[in-house]
């Protein structure tokens, strides 16, 4: 079934698309949350609330896309459910945001200046500039929170391989913040 009819049956409130929905995204929403949070049973409970949230949102929701829809509400809940329930180690997440935190210029205000929505536009320019296979690596490490050994063995490329490209990867990234920084500053200046 594809988005449009599930999105026009969660406006008529039929039980059939939160079926359709679990059908068509569940197993992708699943892996996601399981890349997340250690426990299964959290990852499935999860799962479970980004459907029951998604079903609430539509309407007056209405994405555009459904599938990313979806798995970004299912990434936050995990995010958030394993933010509660870990205190002990660092994360991964944590290991992910630390590394990302590297590319952002220390004399500058770009997590100030860029709020959530620009950000995703900024970040969706960089990986569009970059080569499909530096993509899909930056993607899987800090959207899926995939480990190196496991892009390594998604991708065929040698764990340092991969270890090369997410440094060389997250320098491109820093650079490509400075001088959007630089560049916003430059047209403030004009401005005034």
């Amino acid at each position: 079934m594809d988005d449009s009819t599930i999105l026009r049956l969660l406006v008529e409130r039929s039980e059939d698309a939160a079926v359709e929905l679990e059908r068509k995204y569940g197993a992708a929403c699943r892996k996601l949350a399981s890349g997340i949070l250690p426990d299964p049973r959290d990852a499935e409970e999860c799962v479970n609330d980004a459907l029951l949230r998604v079903w609430n949102s539509v309407p007056p929701e209405a994405p555009s896309m459904l599938g990313a829809y979806l798995l970004r509400v299912t990434r936050n809940l995990a995010i958030d459910r394993r933010r509660k329930s870990s205190a002990q180690m660092r994360s991964a997440i944590t290991v992910c945001i630390d590394e990302l935190a590297e590319c952002l210029p220390s004399d500058s205000d770009v997590e100030l200046e860029v709020q959530n929505a620009e950000l995703a536009k900024v970040l969706s320019g960089f990986l569009e500039g970059l080569k499909r296979m530096d993509r899909l690596v930056f993607v899987r490490r800090y959207w899926y929170f995939d480990t190196a050994p496991e892009i390594a063995s998604a991708t065929g490329l040698s764990h340092q391989a991969v270890r090369t490209k997410l440094s060389r990867t997250r320098k491109k990234l820093r650079i490509y913040l400075e001088k959007l920084n630089e560049r916003n500053n430059c047209d403030e200046y004009k401005g005034s």
